[in-house]
């Protein structure tokens, strides 16, 4: 897709005042359908960035108003925030919260990302994804689009895996297939509020329950199909995510599984992965629970950037190692210590007795 800027996030005013030492611009993109979609960055005010954090809304959600609080605070951190609504999301055309095709938001989102990243003034800095809910999902898939553009993830509560006990039966899936190509914009689908269950404390609730900006109905049919089958894959190639990330998720989530977060951190190849619990914290982690618990969250996010911005590898692509969990350190030097028995067996097997290993490592000298 080729970004075509309408009014950039540099060439606009800013639409709410920013936070004390943060910069604030929005503007729209024209993606390859022809639709025009909202684009926003938070920025420290005094200081150079020190690396790119591109946001991935959940569904219904999106940035200027729903994120803000995350934007501002990452910005004071230190950090360049880049945030896009989805088609058919918050100030973004389409019709609201219909989803005709996952692989659109995904394919929007790279594009976009990648074309800030692309920016001479970008050149040198470090990219990393923030994805919440729906929006771990996208994070995600656009890792798996463009692995090479990354340093990392931040996954708070993601979409990835349908829960055992949620699960719909066969039946249902095969109705709503064919459902969706009759009738795919209908806001039939059923379900509890999804409000009542993501967000915990009743006036925060409130206060995001009256965002005109997000989506309020029942989920239309082919949005609900599309979002089913974007699990099942993710679920399917679990063990093909090999990026640092961390794992974010409160023990009491209704909405998406903790259990689900578990799999996905035992499965992915990841050598630098981090998962945190919060014990009776709910699916909004950074909207809805009280101040200090929102606090918490944040600080663990920002430390996990703040490590991983300041590390030695060379690109801002991703291409560099991924730094190293202790966990993994034993495994290598397990490794290394069966390669140098083989080594020596091969040797013997060559010429009759064991030979000797020029610069080979002594015990308790290696080093990694």
């Amino acid at each position: 897709m080729v970004v075509k800027e309408e009014q950039g996030p540099a060439a606009t005013a800013t639409s709410a005042p920013a936070a004390a030492g943060v910069q604030y611009q929005e503007g729209y993109v024209v993606n390859d359908r022809g639709m025009k979609q909202f684009v926003c960055c938070w920025q420290p005010a005094h200081q150079e960035p020190k690396a790119l954090v591109f946001m991935c809304h959940g569904y219904g959600m999106e940035c200027s108003v729903y994120m803000k609080d995350n934007g501002e605070r990452l910005a004071r951190a230190g950090y360049a925030v880049h945030g896009i609504d989805y088609e058919g999301h918050g100030k973004s055309a389409g019709k609201k919260c219909f989803i005709p095709s996952f692989d659109n938001l995904v394919s929007d989102c790279t594009s976009y990302f990648l074309s800030i990243q692309d920016r001479k003034e970008n050149k040198d800095k470090r990219s990393f994804l923030y994805g919440e809910s729906m929006g771990g999902a996208v994070a995600l898939l656009v890792s798996r689009k463009e692995p090479t553009r990354w340093k990392g993830m931040v996954l708070v509560a993601p979409m990835c895996k349908i829960s055992e006990k949620m699960r719909p039966s066969p039946i249902v899936i095969a109705t709503l297939s064919r459902l969706s190509s009759l009738i795919p914009t209908w806001k039939i689908v059923p379900g509890a509020d999804v409000y009542d269950q993501a967000f915990k404390l009743p006036d925060k609730r409130e206060k995001i329950r009256s965002n005109k900006l997000l989506y309020h109905g029942k989920p239309r049919i082919k949005t609900a199909l599309e979002m089913y089958l974007t699990s099942c894959d993710l679920e399917e190639r679990l063990d093909e995510v090999t990026l640092p990330f961390l794992l974010l998720h409160g023990q009491a989530d209704t909405v998406t599984d903790p259990e689900i977060s578990k799999t996905l951190f035992d499965t992915a190849k990841s050598f630098d992965k981090s998962m945190k619990l919060y014990p009776g914290l709910w699916h909004g982690l950074t909207a809805a629970e009280s101040d200090q618990d929102i606090d918490m969250v944040f600080q663990d996010i920002i430390n996990w950037l703040d490590e991983r911005s300041r590390s030695s590898p060379a690109s801002s692509s991703g291409t560099g190692s991924s730094p190293i969990r202790q966990s993994d350190l034993s495994a290598l030097d397990t490794d290394n210590k069966a390669k140098m028995e083989m080594d020596a067996m091969w040797q013997v097997s060559e010429s009759g007795h064991k030979g000797q290993h020029d610069g080979s490592l002594q015990p308790g000298a290696a080093k990694y």
